[in-house]
Formats: structure tokens, sequence, C-alpha cells
């Protein structure tokens, strides 16, 4: 709690991004005081800048944050690293709630290291003394015109013969 406002201070992590800064609009709609963090707000998960300063007086933190790179050690480096660091200043601030965006069905994913990644976050924050809900999501509506731009070639649009039920970016950050 903020002693100043009076407001539940929440910090999202990855707070500037396509989720978190509809995740931020939206608490502060609902009268929360919602803090942006991210590289671009002066904290940065990886190396611990600026999350003492950002968590101070935390209640929530919902970390949307997101690994700069999909191949495999960079991914698992950045959720591993990130998780652990976050989840370290978590409990020194006394935060009492974690919140984290994941991937529905990500278990039974293993084969891919991006994927593997996420499920190396889940694990720690499941592992950790801090309280948390982890947010299951499908791939975002606003990410098909990249994804069907990455698959083509020419006039050729190649695209994995799997089904896929995308969701809107406002109903996942809501």
């Amino acid at each position: 709690m903020n002693k100043e406002s009076g407001k539940k201070k929440i910090v999202v992590i990855g707070g500037t991004g396509l989720i978190g800064s509809k995740v931020v609009k939206m608490l502060k709609a609902d009268g929360f005081e919602a803090v942006a963090a991210s590289p671009d707000t002066g904290v940065n998960t990886l190396t611990g800048e600026g999350l003492a300063e950002v968590l101070e007086g935390a209640e929530v933190v919902v970390d949307v944050s997101n690994s700069p790179s999909f191949e495999d050690k960079a991914a698992m480096d950045f959720f591993t690293t990130s998780t652990n660091n976050l989840l370290k200043y978590e409990a020194d601030a006394g935060v009492k709630h974690h919140v984290a965006l994941s991937i529905v069905g990500i278990e039974h994913m293993t084969e891919v290291g991006y994927y593997r990644a996420k499920i190396a976050q889940e694990k720690l924050i499941k592992e950790s003394s801090i309280p948390y809900t982890i947010v299951h999501a499908t791939q975002f509506f606003e990410f098909a015109k990249g994804i069907a731009d990455s698959a083509t070639d020419g006039d050729t649009v190649r695209l994995a013969p799997i089904q896929i039920q995308p969701m809107a970016a406002d109903y996942v950050a809501k």
C-alpha cells in the first residue's frame, strides 16, 4: 500500500509492452497505483537494476515480460535469471502475490526451447515462498499478421497444420 496515496501498489514487469501497457491502464482505471517496470523505465530483471526501488511498497507483481530472443539458450537464460531475480527482490520487499503470464498447454510442448524456458519459469514461481497465480493464454490476435508474414515466401504462405485459438490482448490483460 502506498502510504501517501492509500492505493494498493501493483508493479507490472514488462509494463510498457503489448499486454503490460494494457494491464497498467486497466489497473489505474480500477484505482490502483500501477507502475510500469521495464528496461525503458530503468528496471532490468536480468541485472536486478531498479528492482529494489520499484518493488518498495508493492503488494503485487504482475510479470508479463518476454524474452527478447526466442533462441533456446537465450530464452532459458532470460526466464530463469529474470524470474530468480524478481522472486528474490519480491521476497526482500515483502510482496504478497506474484502473477505471471504463461501459455496454455505449455506442459505438453517440451520439444521447443522457448516453451521449456516458460516451463522453467513456472517451476521457479511454484517453488518460491510467494503466493502466485499463473495465467495461461493462447496466441494473441494482434500477432496474426506477423505470423502470416513470417510464413510467407512470395505468393505462398506455409503454416503448420495445427489448430490455434487466438485471443485478444485486451482480454488477456483483463
